[in-house]
């Protein structure tokens, strides 16, 4: 199992080491473009971690909202952030995430906390943050690779990832699969709910367009497996490109 642990306070590795760098494999898009579970399955396929980042946004909305906390208050959320205490394991198949003590793992999927996400979000201090604690956390796993998806990945996170990926899909396929996904939950009210997620976050992250040097794969007319394969076949071309193959 692989553990990693995210504060606000961050400084080296505990045992004073210098990991090697892992590969990165940077994928970016949209809510409901699978991001997860084909960034997930990649990682399987190629033996390596994967981070999902909106992992920490949604352990810090849950988090805010366990104080009382108004996340559309950006002062309020800068004041809750600074006992943050969170993990994440990046193992594809042991995924856990915790709070302090408290496994928070199913809690942050809750409707209460997605409509929350986005005021957390926006934070500019807290995007800063979290992203320096991401780039950190990539550079001690000491893994061969990880493959890291959210929003603004490819552009801000890691714009020098190796693999830079934007998946993608039509608006009204990522709202079906999504209400697949949560099948207590009406379809109207799931793609009402990521129509707002969308409008909101895209006043902080261009997510639905690809950056310079960043390969776009549309899943619209692909299933699953598809969809890995054609993210495989970027990684692998991209790989084989820079390694001369």
């Amino acid at each position: 199992m692989t553990e990693s642990i995210l504060k606000p306070a961050f400084g080296p590795p505990a045992d004073g080491s210098a990991a090697s760098a892992p590969v990165i494999v940077a994928i970016d898009g949209p809510a409901g473009s699978g991001k997860s579970s084909v960034s997930r399955a990649t990682a399987a396929r190629l033996g390596y971690g994967f981070l999902d980042t909106g992992a920490a946004y949604r352990a810090l909305a849950w988090h805010a909202l366990a104080h009382g906390v108004d996340t559309s208050d950006a002062t309020a959320v800068l004041e809750v952030f600074g006992d943050f205490d969170y993990a994440i394991s990046l193992d594809t198949t042991d995924r856990w995430v915790r709070v302090g003590g408290v496994d928070v793992t199913t809690a942050i999927r809750e409707p209460r906390v997605t409509d929350a996400v986005s005021g957390v979000a926006r934070v500019a201090p807290v995007r800063h943050a979290v992203n320096d604690l991401f780039r950190r956390l990539v550079a001690s796993a000491g893994l061969p690779g990880i493959v890291v998806e959210g929003r603004d990945i490819t552009t801000v996170v890691f714009p020098d990832a190796p693999v830079r990926i934007l998946l993608t899909a039509a608006p009204e396929v990522r709202a079906a699969r999504r209400s697949a996904e949560l099948t207590d939950q009406d379809a109207a009210k799931v793609a009402a709910a990521l129509h707002r997620r969308d409008a909101a976050d895209s006043t902080v992250v261009d997510f639905l367009t690809a950056a310079d040097g960043v390969e776009v794969v549309d899943s619209t007319r692909l299933d699953f497996e598809q969809t890995v394969d054609a993210v495989l076949s970027v990684v692998d071309s991209t790989m084989g490109a820079r390694d001369g193959r």
